[in-house]
């Protein structure tokens, strides 16, 4: 199986970049499933659904969020009525929406999609590991799952290495997102599963984490408050990494960085062309 996961789409550079890009790499790379996480792509803050439809129908089979995912008031609502949207799954019970769904891909494969969030320097949600756990012993890989992916939005690299490897053998690919700058550290660990600290983020790289450079700059030289901060404008850039599963386990055989767009070194699955 192929699978594709995109990291942090930021404002509408990174929305853009996706809605015109990703329609043409399905095609090309002849992809199975893509996960996007969308957290930012409001305006930099949660996500509406009018974006979520429009990340669903450029070709995301699920969409992930994180820390903003309530920044839209709106999205209390209608992740009710979306089950390609995920919120971290270790919120309160009671908490609107889902952290994890069995989806159905195009080619007729299940995907089981977890979105958790760390606890090092993030809120103080439940244990990010237990609450994955739950989920894969409900839903085990190869045995219920053809393939499993787990979007660990966390700050810390330690606690999303942590996860890569207490998961490993268990899901086919672990990814961090959160902080929006792409690790070099993708790899296949020894049990079979993909994983990257972070799969970067899908927006305008000449900024500061996707936004604007000038209030960033401000906010560190002046330490006082100021306008509210807003996306980079500039031309965006695809960000994550691509997988290669075995169909008869679901674990990852192959794996390689995507980088697609302007400022960074472009970078595909070259195994796929």
């Amino acid at each position: 199986m192929r699978l594709l996961f995109l990291g942090d789409v930021v404002g509408r550079a990174g929305r853009n970049a996706v809605i015109e890009r990703l329609p043409s790499l399905r095609d090309r790379w002849r992809l199975d499933f893509v996960a996007i996480n969308g957290e930012n792509s409001a305006g930099g803050f949660g996500i509406t659904e009018a974006i979520c439809d429009d990340l669903v129908q450029a070709g995301a089979d699920a969409v992930t969020l994180g820390n903003h995912s309530w920044d839209q008031r709106e999205t209390l609502v209608f992740i009710e009525r979306q089950p390609r949207l995920l919120r971290p799954v270790n919120y309160p019970p009671g908490t609107p929406g889902r952290g994890a769904n069995l989806i159905e891909s195009q080619s007729g494969h299940r995907i089981l999609v977890i979105n958790v969030m760390g606890r090092l320097y993030m809120d103080a949600l439940d244990d990010p590991f237990a609450a994955v756990d739950r989920e894969l012993d409900a839903c085990p890989l190869a045995q219920v799952a053809d393939a499993v992916i787990v979007d660990v939005h966390a700050e810390a690299t330690s606690e999303k290495e942590a996860m890569g490897h207490h998961l490993d053998g268990r899901a086919s690919l672990v990814v961090g997102t959160h902080t929006h700058v792409p690790t070099a550290d993708h790899r296949v660990l020894p049990g079979g599963t993909a994983y990257m600290s972070d799969a970067g983020m899908c927006g305008d790289y000449d900024s500061v984490l996707g936004m604007q450079k000038e209030e960033s700059i401000r906010r560190f030289l002046q330490k006082t408050p100021g306008p509210r901060m807003e996306p980079g404008l500039g031309e965006g850039t695809l960000s994550g990494i691509a997988v290669e599963t075995d169909d008869r386990t679901g674990l990852a055989v192959r794996v390689a960085a995507v980088r697609l767009g302007p400022y960074l070194e472009e970078s595909w699955p070259r195994f796929w062309d």
